[in-house]
């Protein structure tokens, strides 16, 4: 799988700030390019106060999963040792110190115990440690007393992955399960809401699901959930109400009109993949926005695609494909996604320690857009699966890119299922554009920067690419070159677009005039294509 970025969404979805990096996708957040693993037996609940334990094998599940997968080797030593220092956000009077071969635990600066340290390998023998540390510190911290189970195992890997890279993650038992009901679905109903006023007020109805069946309506406003009262609702209590396990009933009171009575419906959910796909037809350009890459964002697009096509009847112009503040998804529908518009080629590669993070991935179908002129529009905040589509098209000569420079998220997260239904983001492999770059850090550079232009701009942006058609090519040959350079040098490159959040209609402006204009079109591939030969 690809980073699923961790935006709350139901759809009864949830509109909120979409990242900070260490949660980012992602998330992918991240792009979370691999299968999810299950390891061990399943534990949901959260234990209560007296007894909560960490299971050492919810640590050895996590120390194991860390050292045999992450994309640099690191031991199970140094994760242990990690892990027990972020027990001191939980009470930082607590300390753990190594000293030769023992490993003492220090409570207000005293020592309260020591234990022989296992071998630098043993993960077993870490995890086994590390739970009976936990334990000896519940009884000398009263913060640690009072702390629940998901709290320490929250403290021990936050303490693991803090040191690797902003895009690991830890995620308890609930944030998990939102993450992957992004991901792959969830039992729902099928609406979009928002709290208005103290009300959750529907503002989207999803096509084919319960809630469009039973006439729902855009305006609606929810009441009763199971015949009790909303009082003060927040989004994420009443995601909580609507969710459940697909073919399970939920009964609805709502408001429509204040002329009419309220409404009662008795929904049976379904399994609800999230919208990540919309279309608009105008003058004969497709516009397609991707809002995330999850399961069924493939199919959506090629669904759009097509019904495009037979709506402009057959006398379509050209595509735009807008991934502006995408964040990413999951990897294989970047994947698919580009193979719909190509029709041989080099799409993505991935690299990393583990052999099942090694990945080559070709074209290999038919161009659903028929040759026509694709437009890419990217921002400062597409990343990772965004990222992967625009440097496929830009580097196999299918797509100009317009926009400024992408994020730069350029690595790969698997997902480690860990025993109490919590999993661990981890980052495994990083993915290599078809000319031969490391996106990480780095970005996808567009052909026709708009980077500090606002509305009305379009000719000044027009100017500008013209008479810097030069510039344009040297920084494309140079991005492509970027590997044998530092931060410091990529940092440079990505002057030369510096990455923004665009949402000016300036861009999608610039996006249909240069699908109306064939010369400028070619003229603008033709500056990626020739850097692109020469690194085939």
């Amino acid at each position: 799988m690809d980073d699923a970025d961790d935006d709350l969404r139901d759809n009864s979805r949830m509109n909120t700030g979409m990242h900070n990096l260490r949660r980012f996708v992602a998330a992918f957040v991240l792009l979370l390019f691999s299968a999810c693993g299950t390891v061990g037996p399943q534990v949901a609940k959260e234990t209560a106060v007296d007894d909560a334990i960490p299971p050492q094998e919810i640590f050895a599940a996590g120390f194991g999963g860390i050292t045999e997968r992450y994309i640099k080797s690191i031991d199970v030593e140094t994760i242990a040792l990690e892990g027990l220092k972020g027990f001191a956000a939980i009470d930082p009077d607590l300390r753990f110190v190594k000293n030769g071969d023992t490993v003492s635990l220090i409570y207000n600066d005293v020592t309260v115990a020591q234990e022989h340290a296992p071998l630098g390998g043993d993960v077993s023998g870490w995890a086994a440690m590390t739970a009976k540390f936990a334990k000896l510190a519940r009884h000398k911290s009263p913060d640690m007393r009072h702390a629940s189970a998901e709290k320490l195992y929250e403290a021990v890997f936050d303490g693991v992955l803090s040191d690797l890279d902003v895009f690991s993650r830890y995620a308890g038992a609930e944030e998990a399960r939102r993450n992957r009901a992004r991901r792959e679905g969830f039992g729902g109903i099928g609406i979009g809401f928002k709290i208005i006023n103290g009300r959750a007020t529907i503002i989207e109805i999803i096509a084919d699901t319960p809630a469009d069946r039973a006439d729902l309506r855009i305006g609606d406003i929810i009441t009763h959930v199971n015949d009790i009262k909303l009082m003060a609702p927040t989004m994420r209590s009443l995601i909580k109400k609507l969710h459940g396990a697909t073919h399970s009933e939920v009964r609805l009171r709502l408001s429509r009109r204040a002329t009419e009575p309220q409404l009662v419906v008795v929904l049976e959910r379904q399994h609800i993949v999230p919208t990540t796909v919309t279309s608009k037809l105008d003058n004969n350009v497709l516009y397609l926005k991707v809002s995330g890459f999850n399961q069924d964002t493939a199919r959506s697009l090629a669904e759009a695609l097509e019904d495009g096509k037979r709506k402009a009847k057959h006398h379509l112009k050209g595509l735009v494909l807008d991934l502006r503040g995408n964040p990413g998804g999951l990897l294989k529908q970047s994947v698919k996604i580009a193979d719909l518009l190509l029709t041989n080629g080099h799409i993505i590669s991935t690299r990393g320690r583990h052999p099942d993070s090694l990945h080559y991935y070709e074209a290999g179908g038919r161009d659903l857009a028929e040759g026509l002129p694709v437009v890419l529009m990217i921002d400062g905040k597409s990343a990772s699966a965004s990222e992967i589509v625009a440097a496929a098209l830009q580097d196999q000569d299918r797509a100009v890119l317009l926009g400024t420079s992408s994020f730069g998220k350029g690595t790969v997260q698997t997902v480690i299922r860990l025993p109490n239904d919590g999993e661990i983001t981890l980052t495994w492999s990083k993915f290599i554009a078809p000319s031969g770059y490391a996106i990480h850090g780095l970005g996808v550079r567009p052909t026709i920067c708009t980077s500090g232009f606002n509305n009305g701009d379009s000719a000044a942006i027009l100017k500008k690419f013209k008479a810097a058609k030069f510039d344009t090519r040297l920084s494309i040959e140079n991005w492509r070159a970027s590997n044998e350079i530092g931060d410091d040098g990529k940092m440079k490159l990505r002057a030369s677009c510096p990455p923004q959040r665009r949402t000016a209609d300036i861009d999608q402006k610039l996006a249909t005039m240069i699908i109306n204009n064939h010369g400028l079109y070619n003229q603008a591939l033709e500056l990626s294509a020739k850097t692109s030969q020469a690194h085939k």
